[in-house]
């Protein structure tokens, strides 16, 4: 199974009601989500999605409140049950497997760390870490050694005696991420779990999360409502509204080319320089390019680039991953993506 996506998401339907399937065979699936509740009475929480996750990237789901987003992430483990369509997660389908099954992708695959942090009030930040080590039956010390090996990893050595209350926010978020982590899952959901936190905390815990997982190259889904977060968290980004995708892509492919004017408002904000490559923006090559020896790669950000180019006329000779000259950038192209919001 080498090479294969590491989750795929084929047609998900979640629909709430008393007849969800009897629903989904019966109405006009071009319907809206508003025409179908007038309609049947039943609410279209996730409508038709697909979508699929490669081994070790994070893949942002982002969305408004209502979007869908929270119940499409809880059909990965059919902590939600969907109404149609199928779950793979190397290539077995989630959605045919038998309890048994089912407890053993939650315990041993897949953990969650949630927007509010869920820890054990009663127990201590060791043993919170430890629970789900616990849970499979590891022995104590065994387990203990494992959740302070854990607890160092998230910056948190010599908190694990204390209690929950007695650690800020910040804390108690690496706590349920070293919890998650404990149990050395190949895939890691989490839902807004930075957004009940302070903005310089917030930070602080994206910076961590992404040092993490330079790390240890997890699979990761995270869902946020903050573009912001999901350009700075996510490899690719699916953005959702009313249950349905309205576009899947890199943060460069979103900002640069907005499927529509929902996605085109969410980039508004979005400085380009941050987002956008020397590939995106540069001009085709002059003769000049192709004889300098200053060369930057076509994927580098123009971010990046700022100083090089502050105090030169010259254009940089972009090139691709071959080294071949693809085209130049200067200042005054930097200067107009950085003048530009979208």
């Amino acid at each position: 199974m080498t090479g294969l996506p590491k989750i795929v998401c084929n047609n998900i339907w979640k629909i709430f009601g008393p007849h969800p399937e009897r629903t989904l065979e019966t109405m006009d699936r071009t319907m809206s989500r508003s025409e179908v509740q007038d309609q049947t009475g039943h609410v279209v929480a996730v409508k038709d999605v697909s979508f699929q996750v490669e081994l070790g990237e994070c893949f942002v789901v982002m969305g408004l409140s209502g979007s869908g987003k929270s119940t499409l992430v809880r059909c990965l483990s059919r902590l939600i049950e969907p109404t149609s369509g199928e779950v793979l997660i190397d290539g077995q389908d989630v959605t045919k497997m038998g309890r048994s099954d089912l407890l053993d992708l939650r315990r041993r695959k897949m953990a969650m760390v949630f927007q509010h942090f869920g820890l054990f009030p009663h127990r201590k930040v060791i043993d919170n870490i430890s629970y789900g080590l616990e849970v499979r039956g590891i022995n104590k010390a065994e387990r203990t050694a494992k959740a302070m090996e854990v607890l160092e990893l998230v910056g948190l050595s010599g908190w694990d005696q204390h209690y929950p209350r007695e650690l800020s926010g910040g804390m108690q978020q690496r706590v349920g991420l070293a919890r998650a982590m404990a149990v050395d899952p190949e895939i890691l959901i989490f839902d807004e779990p930075f957004s009940a936190l302070d903005p310089l905390i917030r930070r602080e815990m994206q910076d961590e999360l992404i040092s993490l997982q330079s790390k240890l190259k997890k699979t990761m889904v995270f869902i946020t409502h903050d573009f912001l977060e999901a350009i700075k968290m996510g490899d690719h980004i699916a953005i959702m509204k009313d249950g349905e995708i309205s576009q899947i892509g890199t943060a460069e492919e979103i900002v640069a080319n907005p499927a529509n004017k929902y996605v085109r408002e969410f980039t508004e904000d979005v400085p380009r320089y941050k987002v956008l490559s020397a590939g995106k923006v540069m001009r085709p090559a002059s003769d000049a390019a192709f004889k300098t020896g200053e060369q930057v790669n076509s994927h580098a950000k123009i971010e990046t680039l700022i100083d090089r180019v502050a105090d030169s006329d010259t254009a940089l000779a972009v090139v691709n991953n071959a080294g071949k000259v693809v085209g130049e950038i200067d200042r005054s192209i930097i200067l107009h993506a950085m003048k530009s919001k979208s």
